[in-house]
Parts: structure tokens; C-alpha cells; sequence
């Protein structure tokens, strides 16, 4: 019954998104996060709800762990609560210089989430989040920012080289792993014939 009022609550909360961070997005992961958990196991409860809530609190989409924390504090232990919570407050990447996961829940759901940013579905989320803060598609000759940087001027494409092709060795798991390498091949292939196309080649 929670994880239906959950699906509810979220579902609310990502209703006008267009992003890439929409209902299908936190489906996604949650699929991924519990096909993951069949294979490494975790508490199966606990991810899937940190998956369903994991966007709930970033900031980028309007949200707060504080809402996070509103949601859960009437519905599941207390253990449990700050067990989810840990998760989502450090699940971003934030250039990757995040702090490690603590449990193998949390490992699970970060590593869910990361294999939605790359791979095909990855290329288009990065290109619908490109338009969506009116960045550009492609600028030639302009340097990839480092790495959390959000200040300076970038573009769809140099995203990948910034953040996407970072991700495969970042996976926690040995199953995401394995997923990460064939998605990361994927973008290597696409992002070479888009320079090859954008040339006019």
C-alpha cells in the first residue's frame, strides 16, 4: 500500500516536468534499482522507495529533503527514514567528488539512476535537459567545464565528456557494471557520428 501512495505523492511532484526528470524517469530507476537487488540483494523496501523519492529532493526540479523527510516521517520507522534519506542526500553526482554509499541499498540506487543518464535513454534526457534550461546543442571549440562546475557556458554535447562518460566507472555494483559498459560504448558511438554529421561528413 505505501509504495502506491507513494507512486502517487511522486507522481504529483514530477506531473509538469519535462527535463528528463519526469514519472518515467523515477520509473525507470526503480525498475533498474529492484532488477539490481535481485542480483546483489538489500533490503528490497528500502530501495525501492528511496528510488521513487530520489528526485523529491533536488533542488534543480524545485524539491528539499525536507519534503523528503515530511513524506516518510509519518509513514516508516524512524531507521528507515534516515535510511532513505542518507540515500537521496547523497545520491547526486555532483562531479563525482561525493562521499561513497554507506549501505548496499544506497549503492543500488545510485547506481540506478546513474545507468538512466547514459545509453540511449541517457542521450535523450541529456539533449531534452539541454533545451529544457535553453542550452545550446553543440559549440565547437569550447572546452567542457570541470567537473561540478555549473557556472560556466556549455552544450547538450559537451555534457557527456563534463559528466556521462564519467559514470561507467563509477558504478558501484558488479551488475551496473556490466549494464554501464555496453551504454557507455553506445554514447562513444553517437557522440563521434554527431561531430561526423555536424561536420557535414
Amino acid at each position: 500500500m505505501l509504495n502506491k501512495e507513494t507512486e502517487r505523492f511522486v507522481q504529483e511532484f514530477h506531473a509538469n516536468d519535462f527535463s528528463g526528470h519526469d514519472f518515467s524517469h523515477i520509473e525507470r530507476v526503480r525498475k533498474m534499482a529492484l532488477r539490481i537487488a535481485e542480483i546483489e540483494g538489500g533490503n528490497v523496501r528500502i530501495i525501492e522507495l528511496a528510488a521513487l523519492l530520489h528526485d523529491v529532493a533536488d533542488s534543480k526540479l524545485g524539491g528539499t529533503s525536507e519534503n523528503v523527510d515530511q513524506y516518510l516521517r509519518p509513514r516508516v520507522s524512524e531507521q528507515d527514514r534516515l535510511h532513505i534519506l542518507d540515500i537521496i542526500n547523497s545520491l547526486s553526482f555532483k562531479g563525482g567528488d561525493r562521499p561513497p554509499m554507506k549501505t548496499l541499498e544506497g549503492k543500488i540506487v545510485q547506481d540506478a539512476d546513474r545507468l538512466d543518464a547514459i545509453g540511449a535513454i541517457g542521450i535523450a534526457r541529456t539533449f531534452q535537459f539541454a533545451g529544457h534550461f535553453q542550452e545550446p546543442m553543440y559549440v565547437p571549440g569550447l572546452a567542457p567545464r570541470e567537473p561540478g562546475d555549473r557556472t560556466g557556458t556549455t552544450s547538450a554535447l559537451h555534457h557527456f565528456d563534463e559528466k556521462l562518460f564519467r559514470l561507467k566507472d563509477l558504478m558501484n555494483t558488479k551488475t551496473a557494471k556490466i549494464i554501464a559498459e555496453d551504454r557507455h560504448q553506445y554514447m562513444r558511438e553517437f557522440v563521434e557520428r554527431f561531430k561526423q554529421e555536424w561536420n557535414g561528413q
